[in-house]
């Protein structure tokens, strides 16, 4: 087969070997011509195909296994973590709802300032001090794990009588330290998606091409956000579930993360 179209020959060799991956000639799991057969069958230069795997594989059609050439992306089942994002009370108090999660590593708190992201997201100038917290978790059940960083500002604790430790207790504790402090608590999150960094993708084991979604929960109070949450974890094994209820209520939350009495 040759490539006559105008675009870069890369893209040529990718598009036509995307057309045979969606088209079924080369189903999930199987692996696809060599290199050499590559380019014997399109007419191309070794390094046109790399730069066609390479683009496939940022697309996350083909995977990579060193020693035995490029495969199809098997086709992803169903996802395998629910993480259910309601904010829960019950008697009165929070419901931490992390049960199924263990951490992999011992978390510890620091000390750091906020950036560009952390900083109009808290309500805060850039530089700004907070408490900072990282933890690795996994969902025993399967297996899936997730990056959780929490970070909370200098005042905040300080108003809520929460130690430089505030970090280390369950998230139900902090809630109600804050709601103690006299905040009335609400929430708001918001859900992306990208492409994982390098460490973030050998952290959470996930294989090349898979991206993560990320979710922000702010805390606020009475004068504005108090506390940042923010959890990366598989796209392709997660899905989020919330629930909704009108604006206007009681418990309503601007995020749709509804709260369970």
């Amino acid at each position: 087969m040759e490539l006559i179209r105008p675009d870069a020959l890369y893209q040529q060799l990718a598009s036509a070997i995307r057309s045979d991956i969606r088209s079924g000639e080369y189903s999930p799991g199987s692996l696809l011509p060599s290199e050499s057969a590559l380019c014997e069958r399109y007419g191309v230069s070794r390094p046109t195909v790399r730069q066609a795997l390479a683009a496939l594989r940022s697309e996350g059609l083909v995977i990579v296994q060193r020693g035995k050439g490029s495969f199809v992306r098997a086709a992803a089942g169903p996802p395998a973590v629910t993480l259910e994002r309601a904010i829960t009370r019950s008697a009165g108090r929070y419901i931490d709802p992390d049960t199924e999660w263990s951490q992999v590593e011992e978390r510890t708190a620091y000390r750091a300032t906020t950036d560009a992201t952390t900083g109009p997201v808290l309500g805060l100038d850039e530089g700004e001090a907070v408490f900072g917290c990282d933890r690795l978790i996994t969902h025993q059940p399967t297996g899936t794990r997730a990056l959780v960083r929490t970070v909370i500002p200098f005042a905040t604790a300080a108003g809520a009588d929460l130690g430089s430790d505030a970090l280390l207790r369950p998230q139900a504790e902090v809630y109600a330290a804050l709601e103690a402090a006299g905040h009335r608590l609400t929430w708001h999150e918001r859900v992306t998606a990208r492409v994982p960094a390098p460490d973030e993708a050998a952290a959470l084991r996930l294989p090349e091409g898979v991206p993560v979604i990320v979710i922000r929960r702010v805390t606020g109070g009475n004068e504005g956000p108090l506390l940042l949450e923010e959890t990366t974890i598989s796209a392709e094994a997660t899905q989020a579930d919330y629930v909704i209820v009108p604006q206007g209520r009681a418990t309503a939350r601007k995020s749709g993360a509804g709260t369970k009495e």
